[in-house]
């Protein structure tokens, strides 16, 4: 098969386009794994303390939030199971129009299924990145700002 320099340069041009969506999907994949790690972080706290506090109410509060961050997880491990399905599938775009550009292989609607699937993905994860970040400013507790403070103790002098 005779390479034309014309069509490998123009197979490449339509290739890279696509190679945007990743640059996306890993910025988000950072962002995102950086706050699985601060929910496991948060939970591992959470449960060396409740380890070492005996039965109360703290006790439950911190059961409630040990939930919370477990849907939370789950969540975010959703989203970045659908990015890594996102980047598969965008990847696989990548080399079908590469193929189909420089070769004679019919690729055209494959290729637009395949596109597609990545966008999908890329939406249904920033849903649960959204949905993750509402459970996270739910999980926050203003009552401190509600509770009158008692007054500073005077200073010895």
């Amino acid at each position: 098969m005779p390479v034309d320099a014309d069509i490998i340069n123009n197979a490449i041009r339509l290739a890279v386009a696509p190679v945007f969506l990743l640059t996306a999907v890993a910025g988000l994949l950072g962002a995102i794994v950086g706050r699985l790690a601060r929910i496991i972080d948060r939970a591992r706290t959470l449960e060396d303390q409740l380890e070492e506090a005996p039965e109360g109410r703290g006790t439950r509060r911190a059961m409630r939030e040990l939930a919370a961050l477990r849907r939370r997880g789950q969540l975010t491990n959703a989203s970045i199971a659908l990015l890594t399905l996102c980047a598969f599938a965008i990847g696989l775009t990548i080399i079908l129009l590469f193929l189909g550009e420089a070769s004679s292989v019919r690729v055209g609607r494959s290729a637009m299924v395949s596109f597609l699937g990545g966008v999908g993905a890329f939406l249904l994860a920033l849903l649960c990145f959204l949905i993750e970040t509402f459970l996270a400013t739910r999980i926050l507790d203003f009552r401190a700002l509600e509770e009158p403070r008692p007054p500073p103790a005077p200073r010895e002098p």
